[in-house]
């Protein structure tokens, strides 16, 4: 694998090794929105009120307030009442909240703030009030340092995204593969690029990581030891675990559950896909074919596996059951599909397809099985991973000429770059 050049999905690295050529196909039909039918929360967030005398207690808040603030409109499912409709309403007070006030500019939900100070740390107390019924329905206290101004943000957009039983993610990390130090190496960011940090320190290429469903670990596809071997990274215990070191091994994925691992691997001659127990012991083949079989992707329940096959000449899409049985191709026209992703609600496969030397994202809807095209850059956009709402993906690209990682809604909108430094790819999302 060259630095220079980011993978064309997962499949690559087998034609990389294997040097099986596919040529370019034509592009499949497209369906071009996707509409999620459901109107987005109303919720205000009015500056947040701190005591001036206090050390810190205005970064804190402008710090909280903004980070706040661009959770919850990133989330898709608040809508953000406007600073500026705040000026039509008497400022506000704490201990005196005049909900008619908030619900005159179509408000919802109300986030009120309030910076203190105990024992030498800055204390942030949150209020959040259902406007309409006129009472509170949260409360949350937090204890920071500046270094951790941006997390209690975080911790509270998630605490309301539960409030709604959505799924929290605002805390998650995203693993990725970066040069920016001379050499290919692991590191992990907040999902909106915050906070870059380095895992492995070594002089050889570090690819293909994976998280855990809980994050305490991260499988990859190491270089270290001479051969590519499939390693287990506990980043917050600082030690290495080999799973597979025998051939080329490649495309480690965790099951939701964390109970199991699925990766590919040449240990028997040729590229199949295998289910291990997490730690990597009891290690289990489920394909059997002459083809290349590789990028395995769980289902949400756990009981298939989406993966990439060039078994009728070109790679594309199938499904298994976890086991290997009942295995059937999804995916329809086109030569080179890869990479596929499985949403966390089960509905859907993202997915990598070439037409006419470009690389862009799919989604197919498991229940129509139509097909839609999620980029139209005219450039490499690969190795999607989605939020773990399923409203959001990542992915990397040479849009803006180095390969970057860059974030999506699912309906292609709100395209935003999370790197900048060397070149940055394969990202993953634990969902």
């Amino acid at each position: 694998m060259r630095k220079k050049q980011t993978l064309s999905g997962l499949f690559v690295a087998f034609l990389l090794i294997i040097a099986l050529l596919t040529p370019a196909g034509s592009q499949q039909e497209v369906v071009l929105t996707i509409r999620e039918g459901v109107p987005a929360i109303s919720l205000a967030v009015p500056p947040f009120i701190y005591d001036a005398s206090v050390s810190q207690a205005k970064e804190a808040a402008e710090t909280i307030h903004k980070v706040l603030q661009a959770d919850l409109n990133y989330s898709r499912v608040f809508s953000l009442v406007p600073q500026e409709h705040l000026s039509y309403i008497r400022p506000l007070n704490p201990k005196e909240i005049f909900f008619k006030d908030w619900e005159s500019i179509q408000t919802r939900i109300l986030v009120v703030g309030e910076i203190t100070q105990a024992r030498e740390k800055i204390v942030f107390e949150a209020k959040i009030y259902d406007v309409k019924s006129e009472r509170m329905i949260l409360g949350k206290r937090y204890q920071a340092e500046p270094e951790a101004f941006r997390l209690v943000a975080h911790r509270l957009a998630d605490e309301l995204l539960k409030i709604y039983g959505e799924r929290p993610y605002f805390t998650t990390k995203i693993v990725f593969v970066s040069s920016r130090d001379g050499n290919d190496e692991l590191y992990m960011m907040d999902y909106d690029g915050a906070n870059q940090t380095r895992l492995t320190f070594n002089k050889w290429r570090d690819y293909m990581p994976a998280w855990s469903p809980d994050q305490r670990a991260i499988v990859f596809t190491s270089y270290r030891a001479g051969n590519p071997d499939l390693i287990i990274l506990y980043p917050y215990e600082g030690k290495m675990v080999p799973v597979s070191t025998k051939g080329t091994n490649f495309s480690g994925a965790f099951s939701p559950d964390g109970k199991k691992l699925a990766f590919c691997s040449t240990r028997d001659g040729n590229a199949e896909i295998y289910v291990a127990r997490a730690d990597g012991t009891n290690i289990q083949r489920v394909t059997y074919n002459s083809a290349i079989d590789t990028a395995p992707s769980w289902s949400p329940t756990g009981r298939e596996i989406a993966f990439t096959s060039d078994r009728t000449g070109f790679p594309q899409i199938y499904l298994m059951g976890a086991e290997g049985g009942n295995v059937r191709k999804v995916s329809f026209g086109g030569n080179y599909l890869d990479s596929p992703g499985w949403s966390p609600d089960g509905e859907r496969i993202v997915f990598v397809s070439r037409v006419n030397n470009f690389f862009d994202l799919y989604l197919l809807n498991l229940k129509t099985n139509q097909i839609t095209k999620l980029t139209e850059t005219k450039s490499r956009n690969e190795s999607p991973s989605w939020s773990p709402d399923g409203r959001h993906l990542v992915f990397s690209s040479n849009l803006s000429g180095s390969i970057q990682i860059y974030s999506v809604d699912y309906d292609g909108s709100n395209l935003r770059v999370l790197t900048s430094q060397g070149e940055n790819k394969l990202p993953n999302w634990t969902n």
